[in-house]
């Protein structure tokens, strides 16, 4: 199904914030972070540029508040790592699962797609999305080690790494299922590991 295009609602007065973030968020992962400008995000918004930038001064601010919301939201793949009402094996596993939501609009993963675009190591969005992909491989490698596999944290790596690169893969090819292809690899390197347990 190829894109829709809407004309923008009418300026509302509350919520400004709330707003802002969804439209950056749609609008990041339809057409990218760099090719999305500040004046887009208030048309869409919809919002004044005063009410834009007094929430967000920069749009590193904006990008930000934005990874922030959707770490929060339980929409990204980390999230699944901390359901308690699924078994570890299982939770590892939902890494490579089809994502929910709008299938036509394959996005990978929004860390790494903001690290790239924010590529100076030292930049507040690259820290950041650092910071969560090494916060996915700490879960991974809770679980694992709850699993009782061998090496738990170089497993974890290897786990992380099939996701990541499942992630990308399906972003540049368009294909939402292609997570099918790792998992199957991702089943293989925990039966040896759990084969060398006892």
């Amino acid at each position: 199904m190829g894109t829709t295009t809407t004309t923008a609602p009418r300026r509302q007065g509350r919520g400004g914030r709330e707003r802002i973030l969804a439209a950056a968020a749609q609008l990041f992962a339809a057409q990218g972070i760099n090719a999305t400008g500040m004046e887009q995000v208030a048309e869409h918004a919809p919002v004044s540029k005063r009410t834009l930038y007094a929430h967000f001064r920069t749009k590193s601010d904006l990008v930000m508040a934005h990874l922030q919301d959707l770490a929060s939201s339980g929409a990204t793949l980390e999230s699944g790592l901390t359901r308690e009402d699924t078994p570890p094996r299982e939770r590892i596993l939902g890494l490579f699962d089809q994502p929910a939501g709008d299938a036509a609009l394959v996005r990978g993963c929004p860390f790494i797609d903001a690290a790239a675009e924010f590529p100076d190591p030292e930049s507040a969005v690259h820290s950041y999305a650092r910071e969560q992909k090494l916060r996915m491989v700490q879960l991974v490698t809770a679980l694992v080690r709850e699993l009782g596999c061998r090496e738990p944290a170089a497993l974890a790596e290897q786990l992380v790494t099939l996701a990541d690169g499942a992630a990308s893969r399906a972003m540049v090819l368009g294909e939402a299922d292609y997570g099918r292809h790792a998992r199957a690899a991702a089943e293989v390197l925990l039966e040896r590991a759990l084969a060398g347990r006892g």
